[in-house]
């Protein structure tokens, strides 16, 4: 069977652990034996992050900046058992921050559906896209307890001499206090990216905030999104058959329990925290997700598995036990990021073995071979297969339907 030529490369990042062993074995399973592609491979495992200071991070980041498409095996983000464990410099800081602050953009997450695979919330049966904004919010705040009676005064000084101060709170004793912030800017790309995803994916796009309270700050999300939605995106909304909505948070969640999914959440920064991992487990499995980095012009994606390094699986190997380890998140990353290569590049028979792979993974477990983890979730009688086990059954039935078309 000849290979599919890939014209322009792929930025690959390795990882750590588990993750890291499932990695190879799909790239050596998967993906060498159907594509002639040139991969640009840096290695981010803790020790060359560590050796590198860190640089081999940025590089990655700015080699997928450069060529539009990267794919990311799950990596450690130190903490100090970490730091002893790996002997490091110092506590390096995520690699997916890192990234992230490069490229710019919003990370969506969304479920892989098995339909053996029961879900909590059964209704939903399309995917439910949750788009994260990763800037600002309670994640760069700043907090700090308050020791005693006193009050809380919030000043805004601008380097044109604006002043503008408000008084907070009148303390009656101890207590606590938070100070966030956001960015236009920030927020504008957040609705670029979202309604363009939104777009590639042909799905309705909401928004939720809470700007019956936060009339100021989510107020100002609001406002933004539909500017954005009225001066570049309106148009092709229409012709796609598509819509735009803001909601109030509340609402939308109420209403994704009773929606059957196939649309696109934009999440400010918290609630996409949140409502990725509600939305993971109530289609079944935090394992079966995906999770995207786009870039606001929606040409520069970087794709990896939504889950860890599965570090208790990886001590097990490490001493020579079989795992049962789930590697369908990975596969996804490797799909994402090659159908976002097929586009940029044009290339149709790429743009069809994406899917294709995709397509045979969830048909291989909705014919019975899986995971342990998802066997669980099955049932009691439920088979199960290790973890190179299940990925030579993939890779069996890939190469099945590859020499039919």
């Amino acid at each position: 069977m000849k290979k599919i030529r890939v014209e322009n490369p792929v930025v690959e990042l390795d990882g750590d652990e588990m993750a890291r062993i499932i990695w190879h074995y799909i790239r050596d399973k998967l993906i060498h034996p159907y594509l002639d592609i040139e991969l640009e491979y840096y290695d981010l495992s803790i020790e060359n992050r560590d050796a590198t200071n860190d640089r081999i991070t940025v590089e990655a980041a700015n080699a997928i900046k450069k060529h539009g498409a990267g794919v990311k095996c799950a990596t450690i983000t130190p903490d100090e058992a970490r730091m002893e464990e790996f002997k490091l410099k110092q506590m390096w800081k995520s690699p997916n921050g890192t990234i992230r602050n490069i490229l710019g953009g919003v990370i969506f997450r969304e479920p892989i559906i098995c339909q053996n695979v029961p879900r909590l919330v059964p209704g939903w049966t399309r995917p439910i896209v949750i788009g994260r904004h990763a800037f600002g919010d309670q994640y760069s705040a700043t907090d700090f307890k308050v020791p005693c009676k006193g009050r809380l005064v919030v000043r805004f000084e601008g380097d044109d001499g604006t002043i503008i101060e408000r008084k907070v709170y009148d303390y009656p004793g101890p207590g606590v206090s938070l100070a966030m912030y956001n960015l236009d800017e920030s927020i504008r790309d957040f609705a670029r990216a979202s309604m363009n995803f939104g777009l590639m994916r042909e799905y309705p796009v909401y928004l939720s905030t809470k700007n019956t309270i936060l009339k100021s700050y989510d107020g100002r999300f609001k406002d933004l999104f539909q500017e954005i939605y009225e001066t570049e995106f309106k148009g092709a909304f229409g012709e796609a058959g598509i819509t735009y909505e803001h909601r109030l948070i509340d609402d939308m969640v109420a209403s994704s329990l009773k929606w059957s999914g196939g649309y696109v959440w934009a999440c400010k920064n918290y609630d996409g925290d949140v409502q990725s991992d509600i939305v993971a487990q109530g289609f079944g499995s935090l394992g079966l997700m995906t999770s995207v980095l786009m870039t606001p012009d929606g040409k520069t994606v970087e794709a990896e598995a939504a889950h860890g390094t599965v570090t208790r699986h990886y001590r097990e190997h490490q001493i020579g036990k079989e795992t049962s380890t789930n590697s369908i998140a990975s596969i996804f990353a490797w799909t994402r990021a090659l159908a976002h290569r097929a586009k940029l590049d044009g290339n149709a028979e790429l743009a069809n073995f994406a899917p294709t792979l995709e397509t045979t993974c969830v048909a291989t477990v909705e014919a019975g071979y899986m995971t342990k983890d998802l066997a669980l979730l099955v049932g009691a009688d439920q088979r199960w297969l290790s973890t190179t086990g299940f990925l030579d059954k993939v890779g069996e039935n890939l190469g099945a339907r590859m020499s039919e078309g």
